[in-house]
């Protein structure tokens, strides 16, 4: 018998990898899909293989290709592969770039080539790398959002190096383990538009538009299958995101006629009406599509006959002459599904009660859908509880992370939602992967994180991206007279942190803005008495006076977390629980939940380890016998 060689199992290498790229595309589809650039010139598809990510990248070119993963959607600090075929042969090369965005060679390879193809106008790669690789140049890949970043060239990686990419180059942001959704076809089905006509956006640089619309599909259900934005070319940026409320049912179609500045001294009092959420959309989302056995039902007197669109303008550079004509487009069936859908609005009531230090690295808010809402809402009208299939989490600029937390009998459950990795620009609602059931009595916490390093002053709940706020939006089955679950901190402890001594309110009344439940003012409602330092001021100034360091940001972070909360627990058409305005205690966890340990590997050469493992055993075996005599 013929010994095997020692340089074959360097060629059985070699072979291993031509062979995977040579072999033809792998036969797996890819559920995701996305294009990166305007031109359509970048596209990229990926689905879950188990521990691993498979990706399939389509460029418009005869060069190289790059692609990469990136914390802050730039070069410093990324994880990046780049490859293509050059002369016929394929080649991919796993890479990082330092703080400085100097490009360096990985040495330990974990993108693993599955499939090159160069045509006369794209180059087609696939390839896959495991979640976890345990290099510390490469980053993890989670369920969070994650800052894609793309590049290619018309030549190929020469022996000199990169050519630069110049500007066929950019970023996106990505939910790369969003679950795989059933799609169910659309393309026959009706739909109506909700669109602004011709809306004058001003030169300032937050503004909430309100339209009132009436809902088309009458005197008999249907179900909305899909909702999608329809965003006026060019205003990808301007429109930040679209609430859609349900209304009175008592209005009449003369609310129809205009639209109005909303939160506005003058806007029409039918908006006061609208109070329950029932679809919410923000910038970088995408068209959301119902599960399968779930919809959002219309045509029924107790479905939204008047809607509010509220679009929230975000102008930070008070361009003038701006007019828009974005929306939604609602995608509905006759064929009615299961379930109703229903939105319950969770987490910190905007007002100036949120409010964040300058100069911090970090600073944790959290807004608590409290177990007594809970208890009195779904003990009333759904004692087996509901079901969360989807969440969209909300913040401003200053957003860092957002969790959803959830307790049930004094015990954290494993998060329903998540997203460490907060991107301002990408907001849209998660598909959870399993369905999560909220039980009477249960506990759930909007835990914000944020960062004011770059602010001198104070950070304030409110309305404009520079603002804060801290919301989840849980999509859910059945249906129930729940629309908001929130909280206030208390007031009292806040101004005593800065030594606060004596208040006192003025006589005059001051008007509120949207629904009266502790105060979302213009101006705040307390005035100082005591001490001499803060005398005559208001709250807002009072704060901003504060001399806050870091040191004394951590132990007022420390202290709003454990204050009592005012509960907020409201119905449809402005009406409230009973537990509405209560003061309670943020939850006692007497066992927090314990994350699992990430189990990383890495997936280089993986697919050839075991042809490795069997040449080698065999050149073993093969040299033993050579030294034994021959076999008979």
């Amino acid at each position: 018998m013929r010994r095997l060689r020692p340089w074959a199992l360097v060629l059985g290498g070699l072979l291993c990898a031509a062979a995977a790229a040579a072999a033809g595309p792998p036969p797996r589809s890819y559920p995701h899909s996305a294009v990166l650039d305007g031109a359509a010139a970048y596209r990229l598809l990926w689905g879950r293989r188990g521990s691993a990510l498979a990706f399939r990248l389509e460029v418009r070119t005869r060069g190289y290709v790059g692609f990469g993963l990136s914390a802050s959607g730039g070069m410093a600090s990324a994880d990046i592969v780049v490859g293509g075929v050059e002369r016929g042969q394929p080649y991919l090369q796993d890479y990082f770039t330092d703080e400085n965005r100097v490009l360096k060679k990985d040495p330990q390879q974990d993108y693993h080539l599955e499939y090159a193809m160069e045509n006369s106008t794209h180059t087609i790669l696939a390839f896959s790398r495991e979640l976890h690789t345990c290099d510390t140049n490469d980053k993890s890949i989670t369920e969070s959002t994650v800052r894609v970043i793309w590049a290619y060239h018309h030549k190929d990686m020469g022996e000199a190096g990169q050519n630069y990419h110049g500007s066929n180059r950019g970023t996106k942001s990505l939910r790369l383990l969003n679950p795989e959704k059933e799609e169910v076809s659309s393309a026959s089905l009706p739909y109506f538009d909700l669109t602004n006509k011709d809306v004058p956006v001003p030169d300032k640089d937050t503004t909430y538009w309100c339209q009132m619309f009436k809902i088309p599909v009458q005197h008999e259900k249907h179900h909305v299958t899909k909702v999608e934005p329809l965003i006026q070319k060019g205003h990808e940026n301007l429109v930040h995101h679209i609430l859609l409320y349900q209304c009175s049912s008592n209005l009449n179609d003369s609310v129809l006629d205009y639209g109005h500045e909303c939160y506005h001294p003058n806007m029409p009092d039918s908006f006061l009406t609208c109070e329950t959420v029932i679809f919410a959309w923000a910038i970088g989302g995408e068209g959301f599509t119902y599960p399968p056995h779930v919809g959002l039902s219309i045509g029924t007197a107790a479905d939204p006959q008047f809607v509010l669109m509220e679009v929230h303008y975000d102008n930070p550079s008070y361009t003038e002459g701006l007019i828009d004509n974005s929306g939604l487009r609602l995608i509905y069936t006759p064929v009615i599904r299961k379930y109703d859908a229903g939105v319950i609005e969770a987490g910190l009531w905007v007002s100036l009660f949120h409010n964040i230090p300058p100069g911090m690295p970090e600073f944790v808010s959290e807004g608590h859908c409290t177990l007594e809402c809970l208890e009195e809402a779904l003990g009333a009208e759904r004692p087996a509880g509901i079901h969360v299939f989807a969440v969209l989490l909300h913040a401003h600029l200053a957003g860092r992370a957002i969790r959803m937390r959830h307790f049930h009998n004094g015990e954290e459950q494993k998060l329903l939602a998540y997203d460490d990795e907060f991107d301002f620009n990408f907001q849209e609602f998660q598909y959870l992967k399993e369905e999560r059931t909220i039980l009477p009595g249960d506990n759930l916490i909007t835990e914000c994180h944020y960062s004011t390093v770059d602010r001198i002053r104070m950070t304030w709940g409110g309305l404009s991206t520079r603002n804060e706020m801290c919301l989840s939006y849980l999509l859910y089955y059945p249906r129930i007279n729940l629309t908001r679950c929130a909280s206030i901190p208390d007031i009292m402890e806040q101004l005593q942190f800065i030594g606060v001594k004596e208040i006192y309110r003025p006589v005059r009344q001051v008007k509120c803005l949207w629904v009266c439940v502790a105060p979302l003012f213009l101006t705040w409602p307390f005035i100082i008495k005591s001490p001499k330092q803060y005398k005559n001021l208001s709250f807002m100034d009072a704060m901003n006076k504060f001399k806050w360091s870091r040191s004394e940001g951590l132990s007022y972070n420390e202290l709003v977390l454990k204050l009592p909360v005012n509960v907020r627990c409201s119905k449809t058409d402005n009406a409230e629980w009973s537990i509405q305005g209560m003061t309670a205690l943020p939850p006692e966890i007497e066992r927090p939940y314990k994350t699992e340990p990430v189990i990383c590997s890495s997936s280089s050469s993986l697919r050839c380890s075991l042809f490795l493992t069997l040449l080698f055993v065999v050149h073993i075996a093969a040299s033993t016998i050579g030294n034994t005599g021959p076999l008979v």
